[in-house]
């Protein structure tokens, strides 16, 4: 079968964008598809516009690509199966594997496969019926998530007390949604993993990540080390590809994993700026069974940009972060509606007192994007 394209990509956000651009470097031939007309991924290669539960939009991709990944998780498995018998395509096309990917999709089952092979993580169970069965097991103070579909914060609450898994009956009364573990960490940390078709594991440095309103605000090298969790994680699932590895840092310094997704990761963005190989590049090698590049790089911080109230031409805090440092790298989307908390681009900062110049420089960009004067 003669393809048309390289490297199919399951969705059309920055991810993809950027998953797109280190393939082109490389001289491959890229397609998207997302249900968006004008998508981040749409302004650098061809795309097709459709639904991404759609088998038959799917089966689209599959029969023009040689691979195809993903940009999110939460393409479901079970269309992606019925696009790649649609399409006459062997199951090998997809990286990573739909056995990975239906595992991790839901929450409940990523956790049982981690507990199986021994990498500590939270305890859950599945939330049903009047909730006795979770509240035995889990107890007081338990989080509440639903099992499919959930991130940046979206499909998490948090019940202290009896009362309070009352209060939230509504969500969880119908199905779908976990009770676990609430794990009082001292700070939250990401690795990017990455497994080849031999099974080889690498992984990138352990970064630390800030949170705010449940969205990823910095990412900065940490003196911790995730590396052995994480990596034991991504093996667990079976998968082949980059995985984006979430983890807990509790304060006797032990190491838990709270959430894997097995693609791109917002808290990976700092290796297009550290000057060794991104995370990008790696996952495109590893998609075509390439082999890995070394990882080795300057230690830098990654600041993410959301959108704003009230804002003007996003180019004047591209200006005023550069000017103000010429070390600042600042990656736009290029989404067309900057609705205030979305992720509009991120910066990046290389070398001494990375963190530090990262959220200055990021504060010289919203002032600026503001119209403020400086």
């Amino acid at each position: 079968m003669e393809l048309q394209y390289d490297l199919g990509v399951l969705g059309g956000g920055q991810l993809a964008r950027m998953t797109i651009q280190a393939a082109q470097r490389m001289g491959l031939r890229c397609l998207s598809i997302d249900p968006g007309k004008s998508t981040p991924a749409s302004q650098v290669s061809p795309a097709i516009v459709g639904p991404l539960a759609d088998p038959q939009a799917l089966a689209a991709v599959f029969s023009q690509c040689a691979r195809v990944t993903l940009e999110n998780e939460f393409v479901p498995a079970s269309s992606i199966a019925k696009a790649i018998q649609m399409s006459g395509r062997d199951e090998g096309a997809l990286i990573p594997t739909l056995d990975a990917l239906a595992t991790i999709q839901d929450k409940l089952t990523q956790r049982q496969r981690l507990h199986e092979a021994g990498v500590p993580t939270p305890r859950a169970v599945a939330l049903q019926d009047d909730g006795a069965a979770a509240v035995s097991k889990i107890g007081f103070p338990m989080v509440l998530k639903a099992r499919f579909g959930g991130y940046d914060g979206k499909g998490t609450r948090y019940a202290r007390t009896p009362d309070e898994l009352e209060q939230h009956r509504v969500l969880w009364s119908g199905g779908g949604w976990m009770a676990e573990d609430f794990v009082p960490f001292m700070r939250e940390l990401a690795v990017m993993v990455w497994v080849t078709a031999k099974g080889e594991v690498g992984c990138f440095p352990t970064m630390e990540t800030v949170q705010v309103n449940h969205v990823c605000d910095l990412v900065f090298p940490s003196e911790s080390d995730g590396s052995k969790v994480a990596m034991a994680a991504a093996l667990a699932m079976g998968g082949v590809g980059l995985f984006g590895v979430e983890l807990f840092e509790a304060e006797d310094g032990a190491i838990s994993v709270n959430e894997i997704a097995p693609r791109p990761h917002n808290t990976g963005h700092y290796s297009l700026d550290w000057g060794g190989v991104s995370q990008f590049e790696q996952h495109v090698r590893v998609v075509f069974g390439l082999e890995p590049a070394p990882v080795d790089g300057t230690p830098t911080a990654m600041a993410n940009l959301l959108g704003q109230e009230r804002v003007g031409d996003w180019r004047r805090g591209l200006v005023a972060a550069i000017a103000g440092d010429p070390g600042v790298h600042v990656h736009w989307y290029g989404k067309s509606e900057a609705r205030p908390g979305r992720k509009m681009g991120h910066l990046n900062v290389a070398g001494l007192d990375a963190s530090d110049r990262a959220k200055a420089a990021r504060e010289r960009f919203y002032a600026a994007w503001a119209g403020v004067p400086a």
